[in-house]
């Protein structure tokens, strides 16, 4: 059976911007959505503590060939890197605002995002046949050529979506109408 895991960002939660909200929208469409409550902030957010317990839900088969999982923001460098480690391959990928290697946003969430980062990124590829990114040109967080330069790197399709922000609540984002179609 087809299921979907919604990954949030740094510094955030399974409740903020849009992921609530595609949570009830895909639960309303009668199929299995997981939403893991990532640990958050400096000393506890790191790939070694977002692997374990997304590792509880690959344990027990609930991350498999049928899984799309849908990332935002720090979770698809952090997605990549666990299917890349972990050869696990899934569905589908749907990746919002992704980046690698970018330094810059402010202290904390550099420290806390440096752990995610990782040098082969395209091996991702391998792991997944649909791989989606969604990107602005207006993000205050990431410059677009970082979130460009990921998308160019494993992407399938490409969305770009103008004047979108880090496409979250704070740039009018609570729901994500254009992400439906792509589930």
């Amino acid at each position: 059976m087809n299921n979907y895991f919604i990954i949030h960002g740094s510094f955030s939660s399974p409740y903020s911007n849009w992921i609530g909200w595609l949570h009830d929208f895909i639960e309303a469409e009668g199929k299995q959505v997981y939403v893991p409550d990532f640990p958050i902030g400096v000393g506890y957010q790191n790939y070694e503590n977002w692997s374990k317990l997304l590792k509880n839900y690959l344990e027990i088969g609930l991350i498999n060939e049928n899984t799309t999982i849908i990332a935002h923001s720090i979770a698809p460098v952090f997605v990549s890197k666990f299917l890349t480690e972990n050869k696990v391959k899934v569905k589908k990928l749907i990746f919002v605002c992704g980046f690698n290697n970018y330094f810059g946003i402010n202290e904390e969430y550099d420290k806390v995002n440096q752990s995610m980062y990782f040098d082969n990124l395209q091996e991702v590829k391998q792991y997944a046949d649909e791989i989606i990114c969604f990107y602005s040109d207006n993000d205050p967080y990431v410059k677009q050529e970082a979130e460009k330069d990921f998308a160019d790197t494993v992407a399938t399709e490409q969305v770009f979506m103008p004047k979108a922000g880090h496409i979250n609540s704070e740039n009018g984002y609570d729901t994500f109408e254009e992400i439906v179609c792509y589930l």
